[in-house]
């Protein structure tokens, strides 16, 4: 091969081969590495070695062999953000929706997967965007597409997602995601999501704040992910304790599963619904868990909305969970937590005794799981000698742990995970 080939080839790998022609220094003699009596014209390379490289002539005419080009990182769509979404709501005229979420994923494009409601969708465009303060955006915002198009138009209760498109994240970023729709589109149960917005119109490219009302609850968007280095990525499934309830205004930032992504840098995304028990969430997993990609671990926390519901029992409890977990086992690792003290039945009424022997038996069948790792939630929230009260100053109203009960949760959720899952 000429001198200008070799230079066309690339540079780089000669000079690296020059710089290091004297071989890597191990404490040995030069002839070592070889074997007694052998050179290195002398070594045959084993059957499934790497295929050699071409042989480069350089200005002195020396010629040397290049090394190979290193191949690339392998890069995989994880979820960096995820939220069941439950509930319809619907606009007649074109509405500019802001939300801002947050990343627990890095990598360099991302793509957006959105909901519809009860009925018919029409998207005409979206953005996204490093979010601001006060609705505003604090980077240009990209321009998503779906199928090379703008926007879309879709049925009721369907799934679309967009091209993937670039736009670097980082862990703990916040990502403001805009889009223009009207029609029927799908929501949270509850306000988590402050510092989002709507208002009438069209605005998704507008970088100064949306304006129009604040609104908090998750709308349209069911998923961001992100494309990045392959690593765990967790889901969890429950109620309003995982979706992060505590009071009429909430933060999905102060939930049990946010606040164990936040120490373990990886991501831990929310598919917690608010009344959630195990008929819906078997429902609805199609939909809300099972095609997120790349997910390997999953989370449960779920039952405490079923127990002493009519007609419930102990063993239709087990029976609903092994379904649950029957569908989930394909697609992770699975994690189960027992369920936590619950000192009184929530609107629905029912009997308190039942309930409690209920969950006192559906917790001893979960610490004896074997197809799952357990994590005993309920040991760290009750005081001792009385396992169906929360500790004090862990509650918000009886069912519900309060920020300090969510970030001991979180602790104790981290430790397992440490402590069996390898993390």
């Amino acid at each position: 091969m000429g001198l200008s080939k070799a230079l066309r080839w690339g540079g780089f790998g000669a000079l690296v081969l020059l710089a290091g022609c004297g071989g890597m220094d191990d404490g040995g003699a030069p002839e070592d590495s070889f074997g007694p009596g052998r050179s290195d014209a002398e070594v045959t390379a084993p059957a499934d070695a790497v295929e050699a490289a071409p042989t480069l002539t350089l200005h002195d005419g020396h010629q040397v062999q290049a090394t190979p080009p290193v191949a690339p990182l392998p890069v995989q769509f994880q979820p960096g953000f995820h939220q069941a979404l439950r509930e319809s709501t619907a606009v007649g005229s074109f509405t500019t929706y802001r939300m801002k979420v947050p990343v627990g994923r890095a990598g360099s494009r991302v793509r957006v997967t959105f909901r519809s409601g009860d009925g018919g969708l029409t998207l005409q465009r979206a953005t996204v965007a490093k979010a601001g303060a006060g609705g505003a955006l604090a980077s240009t915002p990209v321009a998503l597409t779906f199928g090379g198009n703008a926007g879309f138009t879709t049925g009721t209760r369907t799934l679309v997602t967009s091209d993937p498109v670039s736009f670097p994240v980082a862990f703990g970023d916040e990502v403001a995601i805009s889009f223009e729709v009207k029609g029927a589109l799908g929501q949270s149960r509850i306000q988590a999501f402050p510092d989002s917005w709507m208002r009438t119109g069209a605005y998704a490219t507008a970088q100064g704040a949306l304006g129009g009302q604040a609104w908090e609850f998750a709308t349209g968007v069911a998923t961001l992910d992100v494309e990045g280095t392959p690593g765990r990525a967790f889901v969890t499934i429950g109620d309003s304790i995982t979706e992060g309830y505590m009071d009429t205004r909430n933060d999905t930032r102060n939930a049990w599963s946010f606040l164990v992504q936040k120490q373990l840098g990886v991501p831990v995304v929310n598919s917690g619904a608010s009344g959630q028990g195990f008929w819906d969430a078997n429902l609805q997993l199609p939909q809300e868990v099972l095609p997120l990609k790349g997910v390997t671990d999953c989370i449960v926390l779920l039952g405490v909305n079923d127990l002493a519901a009519e007609g419930m029992t102990v063993p239709k409890l087990q029976q609903r969970m092994t379904q649950l977990l029957d569908q989930l086992q394909p697609m992770c690792r699975l994690w189960v937590s027992t369920l936590l003290p619950k000192e009184k039945m929530g609107s629905e009424g029912g009997d308190v005794a039942l309930m409690m022997a209920q969950r006192h038996e559906f917790n001893a069948w979960i610490r004896g799981l074997t197809r799952a790792d357990v994590i005993d939630l309920e040991s760290v929230m009750h005081p001792p000698g009385n396992v169906d009260l929360f500790l004090e100053g862990l509650e918000q109203d009886g069912i519900h742990p309060n920020a300090a009960g969510h970030r001991l949760m979180a602790n104790e959720v981290v430790r397992v995970l440490k402590a069996k899952g390898g993390l």
